[in-house]
């Protein structure tokens, strides 16, 4: 296992983006308002009427034209006398970490700052807001205007807000990248990137190589892959002092998804660009961990592949013998995600990390009984469990407790080797997958498993339609906690 490299934790924060795309423009300006900004009047509908009182009758008049009363995510332009724009009212709901999000892309391009006297808006939640709600996925399709640009001033709550942000455009840059430009060697490419930015030590295990080091689900998965231009590979990056605590983060990282041989149908298929959302999901909670400095020993594991059809692709009914010595019976080579998992997670946990979190895409199941804006929790401890939900609810960056219910385990054990990939039927699906990777984690190891769907169907405030992360501030604020402050 290689070792951890030492961060400098005086630098400043590095810039990362995605290898394969344009960094996006930076629409947060760290500096106090100068001539020539816009005043931005935020208020909330209970406080609407007073806050407009020292406007003019005209005014006040236009704004009713307008219908504007400080309902959140609205907002009127109020003109000046010589008809240029002389100032903004929006309203807001506060508390709310996507206050604002919908004005970057709303309001006319130019510079605009907060005006006193408005309601009091978190410096942090502002600056993430404004950044991402100026987010378009620019690779393929120039963005059709211009965003405003919010001056804030300067301050470390600001700055922790655009260093959310960044990690989150990461994620979605990532997700959104189609599978032919983001296969397991720019996957491993955007790794390598983000490791070089922040001093940490990046390693692969490529191809054929991965049965000599023993990750044979891992290679059984992405054997039928190209092996020229798309091999299966173990991704590892590693940072920190050796002093600190570990912690583990595994993300999958199937960059495409047929469904192997059980193929997939055309519209099970169209979103699964997405299903290394996990692997997306990890390097952008990395790149927050080392940004802030946490004092930990990381540990990031993606093993990354391509679930394609050829005919070495492996079949229903195989069996593998996995890292661990477990031998899994193959039900389904669509439920691949697991199977390479499985071999992550075991390797993972020879280094006795004090926490290790999976992140996956990893069933429809989860997606049935939650919906897409709830990623699925599983955890051995009823009272972390609890404990995060309510972090992501107070956060507005939710999650959901599912059981690791030991009763079904009996449903993915196999006649012919310890355990198969799917269960006896579709009831409990997410569940079942979490059993499974559960065999390959020690008892007594701290693990969070996440089945996320890292995907907006539905654009909201701030959340375009397409990639996005899922549960990443919760985890930030969790592990911020628990492995104390930057020393």
């Amino acid at each position: 296992m290689p070792h951890p490299t030492a961060p400098d934790r005086t630098g400043a924060t590095a810039t990362i983006a995605n290898p394969h795309s344009t960094p996006p423009p930076m629409t947060v300006i760290l500096k106090k308002p100068q001539t020539g900004s816009v005043p931005l009047h935020v208020v909330d509908a209970a406080g609407f009427a007073a806050a407009s009182g020292a406007l003019s009758p005209m005014q006040r008049q236009w704004l009713a034209t307008l219908g504007f009363q400080g309902a959140p995510d609205t907002h009127a332009l109020l003109p000046g006398d010589d008809g240029r724009l002389a100032a903004v009212w929006a309203g807001a709901r506060v508390g709310s970490p996507w206050a604002l999000a919908l004005l970057p892309r709303a309001l006319p391009a130019g510079r605009y700052h907060l005006a006193e006297g408005g309601v009091a808006l978190d410096p942090a939640l502002l600056a993430m807001a404004w950044q991402l709600g100026s987010y378009s996925f620019g690779r393929y399709k120039a963005p059709a205007r211009e965003t405003a640009q919010l001056q804030l001033a300067p301050g470390t709550a600001a700055q922790r807000g655009l260093m959310v942000a960044e990690a989150m455009t990461l994620v979605r840059d990532l997700v959104n990248t189609p599978a032919e430009d983001l296969g397991p060697a720019q996957l491993a490419q955007a790794a390598q990137k983000l490791a070089k930015a922040h001093g940490a030590r990046f390693s692969q295990v490529v191809g054929d190589a991965l049965l000599k080091k023993n990750f044979p689900a891992i290679h059984a998965v992405g054997r039928a892959a190209d092996a020229a231009t798309r091999a299966p590979r173990l991704i590892e990056l590693n940072w920190g002092k050796p002093k600190d605590p570990k912690l583990t983060l595994v993300g999958k990282g199937v960059c495409f998804d047929s469904g192997g041989l059980d193929i997939k149908s055309a519209d099970g298929m169209r979103l699964m660009k997405k299903d290394m959302g996990g692997a997306a999901h990890v390097l952008g909670l990395a790149q927050m961990i080392m940004a802030a400095r946490l004092p930990v020993r990381l540990q990031v594991l993606i093993p990354a592949v391509e679930n394609a059809i050829a005919g070495n692709a492996f079949r229903p009914g195989d069996v593998f013998k996995t890292r661990k010595g477990l031998h899994i019976e193959i039900g389904n080579t669509d439920a691949e995600g697991r199977v390479i998992l499985c071999d992550a997670l075991a390797y993972g946990a020879e280094g006795k990390p004090e926490l290790m979190i999976d992140m996956a895409t990893l069933t429809g199941a989860a997606r049935v009984a939650l919906g897409g804006q709830l990623p699925a929790l599983f955890c051995r401890r009823m009272t972390l469990a609890r404990e995060l939900v309510d972090r992501g609810l107070a956060l507005q960056d939710p999650l959901w407790h599912l059981p690791l219910w030991r009763d079904y385990h009996g449903g993915i054990e196999s006649d012919i080797a310890d355990i198969v990939n799917t269960g006896k039927g579709p009831a409990g699906g997410a569940i079942n997958a979490a059993l499974f990777l559960d065999d390959f984690v020690p008892a007594d190891l701290d693990w969070l498993h996440l089945d996320i769907f890292a995907w907006n169907d539905s654009a909201r405030p701030g959340r375009p339609s397409g990639g996005d992360a899922q549960a990443l501030r919760t985890l930030l604020s969790y592990l911020e906690e628990r492995f104390s402050t930057p020393r």
